[in-house]
């Protein structure tokens, strides 16, 4: 994968920008994500990041980018571009909120739950339809409720149940069995593994393969190509007609409704809140995250060594703030969230905080 470093903002495509001494020594280090107590590093996380642009171009990395990698959910965008492709979208008038839907990772809220059950309703099935599981919401203040009134989680609470309403809509226009539609020999994911092989430019039928939490396949990818796949999304411009529309329509929803791609006090919805659409986050399990920025033509992916999503949080906010999407007002805006954490006492004490080191070229 060919590469060229950036300094400071991103570069445009085309320019060539050579790397320095002091360049030369910091690539190839990890971002080192610091909890500071007392003035002190208590713990440090390693982030592997990446940028990317549409061609494949490396314009800057910390860490091995070619290293493969579980995405997890940081590519639901990716596997929601069939439920476009295939024309299911439209014979079900899905709106942009479903689109949302599909590429989200939701906390489970009311205005979640509800939007999926409709959405099933429309496409003729159910929550006993959805093969991802149940989990208890993952905002605290539904989860309480539901304790409140004896209920048990469903599987609409499940975060991943919008896209697995996506695999179900694209199954029942395909005429495809709608059960199973999790295994990897389904062609619904056979489809999937398709789009991200494309979008990625790799063979990825000898790739390392998981089984996801909510039961789907998880493909390895290297960084740099998710990255990659990231920045066609954010810049469809080469891609076929068909699948550049499809890629609009998802960025569209992805970006205009952040509260349905994770909810409450969640990273994604602040950061993309805050952005005012500049960018679009996406994040995944074990401290995976992705974002798609259209304004610079540029995809991001970062990778945390050690799982922690704390630090996936504060590494994708610094490197978002690195290439000048979030200025200062929404760099400010973003203090004592999940992207810049005061860390606190049982009591709510600050007594620290959780930062990135210094990512500058």
């Amino acid at each position: 994968m060919p590469h060229d470093h950036c300094h400071g903002h991103v570069a445009a495509p085309g320019n060539d920008n050579s790397a320095g001494t002091a360049d030369l020594d910091r690539r190839g280090q990890p971002i080192l994500v610091q909890v500071i107590r007392g003035g002190m590093t208590e713990s440090r996380h390693r982030a592997l990041a990446v940028i990317a642009d549409r061609n494949g171009r490396i314009l800057d990395y910390w860490g091995d980018f070619e290293r493969a990698i579980y995405p997890r959910s940081a590519v639901k965008p990716l596997q929601a571009l069939p439920l476009i492709e295939s024309g299911a979208a439209d014979a079900f008038a899905l709106g942009s909120e479903e689109l949302a839907l599909a590429c989200a990772s939701h906390s489970g809220e009311p205005v979640h739950t509800e939007a999926v059950a409709a959405w099933l309703e429309r496409i003729g099935c159910s929550s006993a339809d959805l093969e991802c599981g149940a989990h208890p919401p993952y905002d605290t203040e539904t989860a309480r409720e539901l304790v409140r009134q004896g209920r048990e989680p469903t599987p609409l609470h499940n975060n991943c149940s919008g896209k697995h309403t996506g695999f179900l809509t694209v199954a029942r226009h395909k005429g495809e069995p709608l059960s199973g539609y999790t295994a990897f020999t389904h062609p619904v994911q056979q489809r999937i593994l398709g789009v991200l092989e494309q979008m990625t430019g790799q063979d990825l039928g000898d790739a390392p393969r998981g089984i996801d939490g909510c039961s789907i396949p998880t493909i390895a990818v290297p960084l740099g190509a998710l990255a990659m796949a990231m920045a066609r999304l954010a810049d469809p411009v080469d891609l076929p007609d068909r699948r550049a529309e499809a890629a609009l329509r998802i960025r569209a929803a992805w970006g205009a409704h952040p509260y349905l791609i994770a909810g409450r006090n969640r990273f994604d919805t602040l950061a993309m809140t805050a952005g005012e659409g500049r960018f679009m986050v996406k994040a995944g399990a074990e401290g995976v995250s992705c974002a798609a920025l259209p304004e610079f033509g540029i995809g991001i992916a970062v990778k945390i060594e050690d799982g922690a999503g704390r630090a996936a949080d504060v590494a994708m906010a610094a490197l978002l703030r690195h290439v000048g999407a979030l200025g200062d007002e929404a760099w400010e805006s973003l203090a004592g969230t999940p992207a810049r954490p005061r860390l606190a006492n049982v009591r709510g004490t600050t007594v620290g905080e959780i930062r990135t080191g210094e990512i500058g070229s």
